[in-house]
């Protein structure tokens, strides 16, 4: 079955491209998640992972060959185990030379692999410039869900995650978000005999996903294409924690889920959490939210992290109960990952419990989200390689 269409191409958003600050961070923020240079690799061939369909078919026409070529080119780019031109064997001999010539097929080489007693899988990807990123992938009752990572560190300085403290490194390529979904689907399918999948894909890894919305698009466009990865655009959730012309682009071209960090119920907290709020503040983010345009059925996933005497009192709970009113969501409470690099202490039981039953009183579907893969440092705002802070920009 065809995905649901996307849209029309990703453009640069106004407000991400005239230097305007963001959160206290410099002038230039804004400027460098959109032009940022490339460092990915150093190849001079053309990444043809790193192209949409339609991409594709624009670089094989100028090449003199059938448009139709480029289609039969993406399904092979796709499929389990492909790694050369030589595989595709629907091409002439003579094509074939030709692309390997002048482009290549990507892929991630994988640095560490750890795996949890609960199954979860942590993936340390190496990438073409020496620094790594990673990704989770979580087992429930036979399903599978990726996490996926968007940029190499992150720039929002979210207290209680670790990620922001390497700093933003750089944007990843639409190839490098892809193929950390190709590498863990080819890798569930030779255990399970080809019958191993990823069901749902979570944009929650390393980086603010919507601060490298261009790439991101792309990345989604393969995701989705038929031709391509194939996943429905209702098993794609893509979380941020306040970009607000971002949420307002990703409706417009999209129609994948949309998860906000929130994290606190007003705005003296959230800033002291999250300093994009002093840039977009509670207001701002959920009036965006509540202009989501959400298909049937389908609402917003609220992410909140539970910090014990910061945010999990039972005023902060009947305050998120007001703020949410009317807008179509659920609310996952996450109680804090403890680690010894950040100075937060997770609630105790009956005070998450306490909390949780605020919310499903006040008519909420309010789920307890147990941490995964905490002993290999795999749960939520754990993700952080710090051996990229040593490698030379």
């Amino acid at each position: 079955m065809a995905p649901e269409a996307v849209g029309s191409k990703p453009t640069a958003h106004p407000k991400f491209s005239k230097g305007k600050s963001i959160a206290g961070f410099p002038f230039f923020y804004s400027l460098v998640t959109m032009i940022m240079p490339d460092n990915s690799t150093n190849s001079s061939l053309t990444d043809l992972r790193d192209l949409t369909l339609q991409e594709l078919t624009d670089f094989i026409a100028e090449l003199g060959e059938p448009r139709f070529r480029a289609r039969q080119i993406f399904s092979w780019l796709y499929r389990p185990g492909i790694s050369s031109f030589s595989e595709m064997t629907n091409l002439a001999l003579a094509f074939r030379t030709r692309l390997e010539d002048i482009a290549r097929i990507s892929s991630l080489q994988v640095d560490k692999r750890e795996e949890a007693n609960d199954g979860t899988v942590k993936y340390a990807f190496r990438l073409a410039d020496n620094t790594l990123i990673e990704s989770v992938l979580i087992p429930d009752n036979g399903r599978h869900t990726l996490c996926v990572s968007s940029q190499v560190g992150c720039a929002m300085g979210c207290a209680f995650c670790l990620t922001g403290t390497m700093g933003l490194r750089r944007n990843l390529t639409a190839a490098e978000i892809v193929n950390q979904v190709i590498h863990t689907r080819n890798e569930l399918e030779a255990k399970a005999n080809g019958k191993g999948r990823i069901n749902n894909l979570v944009f929650m890894g390393m980086g603010e996903p919507l601060a490298n919305y261009d790439n991101l698009r792309r990345a989604l466009d393969i995701l989705i294409d038929d031709h391509g990865l194939d996943f429905s655009q209702r098993r794609i959730t893509v979380s941020t924690c306040g970009l607000v012309p971002g949420i307002e682009q990703l409706g417009a071209e999209t129609k994948v889920n949309l998860a906000i960090s929130l994290h606190a119920a007003n705005n003296e907290t959230r800033s002291r959490l999250l300093p994009i709020n002093q840039t977009y503040d509670i207001a701002a983010l959920l009036e965006a939210c509540r202009a989501y345009p959400l298909p049937k059925r389908r609402r917003i996933m609220i992410e909140y992290v539970l910090l014990a005497g910061i945010n999990d009192s039972p005023g902060d709970a009947r305050q998120l109960v007001r703020i949410l009113h009317k807008l179509r969501c659920k609310i996952n409470l996450l109680p804090c990952n403890e680690t010894d690099d950040l100075p937060f202490r997770r609630p105790e039981k009956a005070v998450v419990e306490k909390f949780q039953h605020i919310l499903q009183e006040a008519g909420y579907t309010a789920i307890i989200r147990e941490s995964r893969g905490a002993e290999i440092s795999a749960a939520c705002g754990q993700l952080a390689n710090k051996n990229n802070k040593s490698i030379n920009a």
